[in-house]
């Protein structure tokens, strides 16, 4: 759950050796700190295993911009070497603002505008994934007017069920992405292409969804997606050079969660597309896949201040402690979206006290403010206490709001012992600035 600098010592949080207490005094809270070592580490990590199994046929690992990004974040992945994927054009202005090559650069989006497409086309970006036939008519429209010829893939849907929550299930055939292979709508997606000069059809994307464990979705994907490379090169007598697998890889949120590690994924991807591959006698394709909460969220964590505690007498006459902290589903709407669970820990000082059932609940007005809804916290919890959250460094910040007119946290990068803002804290004068005076 936590980052690989993160100590405890006499029950105080470190971060590169700095305590809780002094992150808090300096940058005040909520707060997200991310440890930029473990950052690091974790992207070279995905990259080398990729390198190490796929060989020459190695593709990019394309960081998912989505999970979190900044200018900041989007400099790390350019040091490492890795690409980086976009769902839309703000994500691409961070990228490019962060000196990425566009030729790093991957586009994703269901519904990307006609300005988005200019954009990403006219900075050379290399992929454009796409994702409906009106977008095919769109890209290839801009890629004219600029006389390119833009590198496209399809997402497709290879009609899988992945073991995770809805919401976050994205290769199912009832979903709004990608192009069904089973319904005969993907190899429509590949005429139309091939009906536009100006379109480079380089090959298939697919992503199953988030938070997946286990190898066995990857791999049947996988499988789906070479099937359909094989008929291409039945029809028309040549080969699609790429595949791109996407993410999803699951992280560790509680005690006793494991984490899909990249050697554990890629040497089962490997294992999945040679056979694959020599079934369909096909060449193996370029390589390529999208983790983003696998590289960003086991590397931050959010440290919030108690402001209140209360004793609540249950229906069933059990007591459930709520302890309201000063931030909330403004910083991580996760849990009141598709009730995502996490940890927490005091995080300045040791406590032998018993444990009560407990809550940690927002400052925001509604019910469902809920960031725990059940954890075992020391009954001597009390306001002023800090308290540590894990592996909040995805959709965490990237999902932030204004509810309530709450301003959204800093993200404060730490290493080597030391510590500097990569996202300031918004203020009230932010909160007005949008508003317009009659």
């Amino acid at each position: 759950m936590w980052s690989k600098n993160i100590s405890f010592t006499n029950g105080e949080l470190h971060l590169s050796g700095i305590p809780a207490t002094k992150l808090a005094q300096e940058f005040g809270t909520p707060a997200f700190f991310i440890d930029e070592d473990d950052f690091r580490t974790r992207a070279m990590a995905w990259n080398n295993a990729l390198r190490d199994e796929f060989g020459s046929h190695a593709g990019t690992v394309y960081y998912a911009a989505k999970a979190f990004i900044s200018t900041a974040v989007a400099t790390w992945v350019k040091e490492c070497g890795i690409g980086i994927d976009v769902c839309t054009g703000g994500e691409l202005a961070v990228a490019l603002a962060g000196g990425i090559d566009p030729q790093k650069i991957e586009v994703h989006g269901n519904n990307k505008s006609v300005s988005e497409i200019d954009r990403a086309v006219s900075v050379g970006v290399k992929t454009i994934v796409m994702d409906s036939i009106h977008e095919i008519d769109r890209v290839a429209t801009v890629a004219r007017s600029h006389k390119k010829v833009q590198g496209v893939m399809l997402r497709l849907t290879p009609g899988i069920q992945a073991h995770t929550h809805e919401s976050i299930s994205t290769a199912h055939e009832d979903v709004k992405f990608g192009f069904s292979i089973a319904s005969g709508a993907a190899w429509a997606a590949v005429e139309k292409v091939l009906s536009h000069p100006e379109l480079e059809l380089r090959g298939f994307h697919s992503h199953i969804g988030s938070q997946i464990f286990g190898t066995d979705s990857f791999q049947l994907a996988a499988d789906r997606l070479i099937s359909l490379l094989a008929k291409y090169r039945d029809v028309y007598g040549k080969e699609l050079p790429e595949l791109d697998l996407g993410g999803g890889y699951g992280i560790a949120y509680l005690p006793g969660d494991e984490t899909l590690e990249p050697g554990e994924v890629m040497p089962a991807l490997r294992s999945a597309v040679t056979a694959s591959c020599e079934k369909h006698k096909l060449s193996i394709p370029i390589i390529s896949i999208e983790p983003g909460r696998a590289i960003v969220g086991p590397t931050t964590f959010t440290l919030y201040e108690v402001g209140t505690t209360k004793d609540v007498v249950l229906e069933d006459g059990k007591v459930r402690r709520y302890i309201s902290v000063d931030g909330g589903m403004s910083d991580n709407i996760r849990p009141s979206l598709y009730d995502a669970e996490y940890h927490a820990v005091i995080a300045h000082r040791a406590s032998s006290a018993s444990a009560v059932n407990s809550r940690v609940v927002g400052k925001h007005c509604e019910t469902g403010d809920i960031v725990i809804r059940e954890i075992n916290m020391p009954s001597d919890i009390a306001p002023g206490d800090l308290i540590a959250i894990p592996a909040t460094g995805a959709y965490g910040r990237s999902m932030a709001s204004n509810y309530n007119h709450v301003p959204r946290p800093p993200v404060v990068a730490v290493i080597d012992g030391k510590a500097r803002v990569i996202v300031r804290r918004e203020n009230e004068e932010d909160l007005l600035a949008l508003d317009v005076k009659e």
